[in-house]
């Protein structure tokens, strides 16, 4: 009686164990709300080096979250990594050139790792993004975008997309208009843009995020959040008068970090990511270095567009959640093809384009630090 007594209480312990196993996602830790603020065009060693202009992004934030000082951007210029950041799809030569003419892309083939095999601006219906694989899944996903809208003769303040095979307007800043379309990853795929309506309810005004961030049930699962092109770094000094460069950033970053690490969402199951698009691309010390064994791009002769190179350079990132513990250092390789295999894997999608390429890598423990 007593060996079955014993052999019942050691199988109770065994399927508990087995149950709380099973509760822990295979992925990674059960994020369930994600927040990406993309800056512009810096190098690491200036962002995070000694004497940074940002010292929130360089020295606070690290101690709240996780730093990664070998992330890596993986083209040049800007808008290549903004929608591989979303799809997983490398860069082409008008898009390597922001897309002045906000044009379609002929071809369409579908090549290997995925990728779409031609040249322009937005791809067809067929090529998809995590904002696609969410709605699929019934998952909300938004883009705020800072400006969008501040002047309606150079963009809609909902969707804030150009006419197709037009001059893009917003390729520079006006005193009160600083928002740029080329750094809006969601309106280059026709998947989004071609119900209007669709992309009007989720590409919207920065200025709607803190009403988003006060319920956890209003707040999306993927939020891709851009500041305008002062406060993004990009600028310097800006159209308004603004310092611009990594001072405005951060600044800008003083403001908003709190109201998203601060929101019910965050607070309970979210991850917040920081990085750039790209290192610096001109002046004393561009950079086209590339990690994670990034693939030649079909399209393109050069990853680097400007400059030789495979990739985008070395930008670094911050990363905060609950799932993370305060002062963590990763320095594993990763750039933003790994980032979208991260998000994907979080929420159980399939892996887009180069995301599913062998060595991306996702973030493991090294960055997922915390206890979940």
């Amino acid at each position: 009686m007593r060996k079955r007594l014993a052999l019942a209480a050691v199988l109770a312990v065994l399927a508990s164990a087995a149950q709380a196993q099973a509760s822990v996602p295979a992925s990674g830790p059960p994020v369930g709300h994600v927040f990406v603020v993309f800056l512009e065009n810096e190098n690491a060693d200036v962002t995070f080096g000694p004497g940074s202009p940002a010292p929130y992004l360089s020295q606070t934030l690290p101690s709240r979250g996780a730093f990664i000082p070998e992330y890596y951007g993986v083209t040049h210029l800007s808008l290549g990594n903004y929608t591989g950041f979303v799809s997983g799809q490398g860069s082409n030569p008008q898009i390597q050139a922001d897309c002045q003419i906000f044009s379609e892309f002929v071809g369409g083939l579908t090549g290997p790792d995925g990728q779409a095999l031609g040249d322009g601006c937005v791809f067809p219906p067929h090529v998809k993004t995590i904002a696609d694989q969410l709605n699929a899944r019934g998952l909300k996903w938004m883009g705020y975008m800072e400006d969008m809208g501040n002047d309606p003769t150079r963009e809609s303040g909902l969707c804030g997309r150009p006419d197709l095979n037009t001059v893009d307007k917003t390729q520079t800043a006006s005193e009160e208009d600083q928002y740029a379309a080329r750094h809006n990853p969601f309106i280059y795929f026709h998947s989004i843009i071609d119900d209007n309506y669709y992309c009007e309810q989720h590409v919207v005004p920065l200025t709607r995020l803190p009403v988003d961030l006060s319920k956890a049930r209003t707040t999306p699962s993927f939020s891709f959040i851009t500041p305008d092109l002062c406060h993004d770094g990009h600028d310097e000094p800006c159209a308004n008068g603004e310092p611009g460069g990594l001072v405005s950033a951060d600044a800008w970053l003083r403001e908003w970090v709190p109201r998203i690490t601060g929101s019910p969402a965050f607070k309970r199951d979210g991850l917040l990511l920081i990085t750039f698009d790209e290192a610096e691309a001109e002046g004393s010390n561009p950079d086209a270095s590339a990690c994670c064994n990034e693939s030649q791009f079909p399209n393109t002769p050069n990853n680097g567009g400007p400059i030789p190179g495979r990739g985008g350079g070395r930008v670094g990132a911050v990363a905060l959640s609950p799932f993370i513990r305060p002062g963590t250092v990763s320095t594993h390789p990763y750039n933003h093809f790994s980032a979208l295999r991260t998000l994907e894997r979080l929420f159980a999608l399939p892996l887009l384009g180069y995301a599913a390429s062998p060595d991306p890598g996702s973030f493991g423990t090294d960055v997922f630090s915390g206890r979940w």
